[in-house]
Order: C-alpha cells, then structure tokens, then sequence
C-alpha cells in the first residue's frame, strides 16, 4: 500500500494509536519496535479490541486484508503524518529548548484557543515518535497546530522539522540539558539551533527574546518576531516583571496576572502575549486565557498542605532550571525556607560538576535547611549544618521528619526521582 492509499484509510477512520492498552474503535494500530518490545506480535491483539487496521513490519505477523505490511513501522508512521501535514496546509507553530518548552506550549493554546480551533502536542508528547502522533490528531477543523519538539542529541530537531514543516518556531532557551547527549553546552546550543537552520533555509519565521544575546545573534538573517524589557523597538516591550511568588506582567496598559511561579516562567507568559498579538487575539482575551491558567503535572504547582506552601517542580530538573528555581525561591519574603533537591540525569561527565555547583551555591545561605535526595548529590556532598544528603528517596522517606509549623518549601529534581512522592510524607 503506498503511502497516498495510507492517507486515505486514515482520513476515513481518523486515528492511530501505538498502544494495544489505549486501543479505539475504528482505529490503525501502528506496531511499533522498542529495545524490550515488538508489538507486531500485539498486531491481532489490536484487531480484537476493535482496530480496523494494523500496519506491521514483520512478515510472520500477517494476518488476513486489515494488516498492512510495510518496510518499516516508524518510517511509515513519521512519513503519513508529514503527508497530512502538507495534506492539511495549517499554521504550525513549533517549539524547542532546554527549559519550559511543555509549560509554554500550554500557555501558548490557551491565548490562541481563545480565537482560534488549536490543537496542540499532549502532555510531552514531543520525539520522533510523539510530534508524528501530534500531527495525526490535527485535523479539517484545526486552524493552528502548537507542536512541541524534544531532543537530546544533534540532529533531531532537524529531523522533526522536516517532519512538521512549522511556519513559525520559537526556542525558549538553551540550557544545561541532556548534556551527555548533546556533548556538552555547545551542543546543546547547536542542537536546539536547527530549529533556526530549518526557519533560515525555508524562510519561515521566530519568535525570539531579544535580551537573549545569543539568541538574538543567531536569528540576525531570519525573519523575527521579538519581545524585550530592555530594548524599546521590539514587537513587544515589556514595561514591568514582579514574581512574588506569582508572576505579573506589565505591558502598555496593561497588567496580567498569572498562576505561575517564579521569574524563570515570565518569559514563558510573555511569548504567548507576543504571538496571542501575532495572531490578532484580544488583549482582553490574551489576559483571560492566562489568568485562568493553573499549572499541572509537578510544573511549578503551588501546593498547600497543613501549614506547608510547597512550589513542587518535580517533573524535570537540570542544572539550569535548578539554579533559576532556586535564586526565584530564594528572593521570596517567606523567613521559614526548606529546599529538598533530587538528583539531576542525563548529565554525562559533566555530572559530578554540576551537582557540586548547586551544593556550593546553597552554602552560601545557611538559614535555609536543604535536603539533597540521590547518589549524585550524595557523591558531592559537603558538610554544612544545614545541609542534610540521603542516597536515595527510600533512606530519604525514613529519616526526614519536619515540624508542622508555617513554611514555604521548594521541591524540585529530575522525573525519574519522583519527588512529589513527598508530599505523602508532609
């Protein structure tokens, strides 16, 4: 079957899905490959619970006219949805970085969704496996398509762009992330730069914070959409930024008042007015659809529990997020402060570095009791009155016991540590 024939089977039954667990009525099973998995032996699994095709890449599977043998699975499944992107002819609007992609990705749909029929990647859906899947759930009534990209080694955000082909792209940072991957801070940089490359060589446009030095020389020879606090000629000038512990933005006349913590979100809350303007929303629109936005997933939640404030960011860390949440927690006027850290992955060589930088910086605040959970943090660990280092979450749950009594506290660490499990323990 080529991959037209494809296309037409998906129009008529309008889904895919990758997962046997998560199968629709009238669906296609794409049997996808993993290191400890081959779900084409799930092929006739899928047909029972009601798929009504399975696209397969091993002969053995076969079963009868609803399988679909091809070369190879994921080939097929990123080629169909780069056909139906072009098939659909829709704005799409891609975003990458280091930090703060998902959250401004949300911020992004509720501005836009406010004018427009948006569809937008779910929850972190954002590989080379999640942006073919965001792209197969838009669809005729879609009018703009918010796709987030996530990469960890050079070449895949080319890759995915080639895929999605977005008119508009926008990189919240470059970061200390993935750097085992990206070898390194400038790769990191070089990675997450090809969403510039693709915007260059398409002569597509960004959207960029021009008190980014770096990002703004690098989007010198692309077309640009800006905003700025410093620089007056912008698309956007930012009058005033406060975070306490919310974040407020001044523009114009205008005051929007957000659910988010800390000023490392504030950029984040800006670019979604930036492009709510691109797109002639409403500023009345532009501040209800942030206002009414609360954070989820362990995203700079607020959390109140007994007579605990808790800012829970635990759904990912690394050394650049790690350093802005803290300096945002350590400004707030709050006087009883705890600081419970998780340990941060992905970091390669760089690890044992970067662990130790945190734990410098904290020394210089001995007021503040800290928690460091992990054996990275363990392995850099430094003797301080205030500073308390648990291997593991485990060892961490036994020993910590806190008094009930007013206190703000910071909760923060990669996902693979699953810190909120400590709100259990509060």
């Amino acid at each position: 079957m080529n991959l037209e024939n494809l296309h037409q089977l998906f129009l008529k039954y309008k889904s895919v899905t990758t997962d046997t667990r998560k199968i629709e009525k009238n669906s296609i099973f794409f049997a996808l490959k993993g290191a400890n998995f081959d779900a084409n032996t799930f092929a006739s699994q899928a047909l029972e619970k009601g798929a009504s095709y399975v696209v397969i890449d091993n002969k053995e599977f076969f079963i009868n006219e609803k399988t679909i043998l091809v070369d190879d699975v994921l080939t097929t499944l990123q080629e169909l949805a780069k056909f139906h992107r072009i098939y659909l002819k829709i704005t799409i609007i891609a975003l990458t970085g280091s930090n703060g992609k998902t959250t401004t990705k949300e911020l992004i749909n509720v501005v836009l969704s406010k004018k427009y029929n948006v569809k937008a990647t779910l929850g972190n859906l954002n590989n080379h496996i999640g942006v073919p899947l965001t792209l197969l759930s838009f669809n005729s009534q879609t009018e703009i398509g918010i796709v987030e990209m996530g990469a960890n080694h050079q070449k895949e955000i080319e890759f995915l762009c080639q895929i999605a082909q977005p008119d508009f792209g926008y990189i919240t940072n470059f970061g200390k992330a993935h750097l085992e991957g990206f070898g390194g801070v400038e790769g990191v940089v070089k990675g997450k730069s090809e969403m510039y490359d693709y915007l260059i060589k398409t002569n597509k446009v960004a959207f960029i914070n021009l008190d980014d030095k770096l990002q703004e020389e690098k989007t010198r020879s692309i077309k640009r959409i800006s905003f700025s606090s410093e620089n007056k000629n912008s698309d956007l000038f930012i009058n005033e930024i406060n975070a306490n512990p919310f974040v407020e933005i001044k523009y114009d006349d205008i005051v929007i008042k957000s659910n988010l913590i800390g000023l490392y979100n504030a950029n984040n809350i800006i670019v979604s007015i930036l492009i709510g303007n691109h797109f002639k929303v409403s500023d009345e629109d532009i501040k209800d659809g942030l206002s009414c936005y609360f954070p989820t997933n362990n995203r700079s939640q607020l959390v109140q529990k007994n007579n605990f404030e808790i800012i829970l960011d635990a759904y990912n860390a690394n050394p650049s997020s790690m350093k802005v949440a803290l300096e945002n927690f350590i400004q707030l006027e709050n006087k009883n402060k705890i600081i419970i850290l998780g340990d941060m992955f992905e970091l390669g060589d760089e690890s044992g570095k970067e662990h130790q930088e945190i734990i410098n910086y904290l020394g210089d605040f001995p007021l503040i009791k800290c928690y460091f959970v992990g054996i990275n943090f363990y392995k850099a660990k430094k003797m301080q009155l205030n500073f308390e280092f648990y291997t593991s979450f485990e060892e961490f749950k036994t020993e910590f016991k806190i008094e009930n009594k007013k206190t703000i506290i910071l909760i923060k660490g990669s996902r693979g540590m699953a810190l909120e499990r400590i709100l259990d323990l509060l």
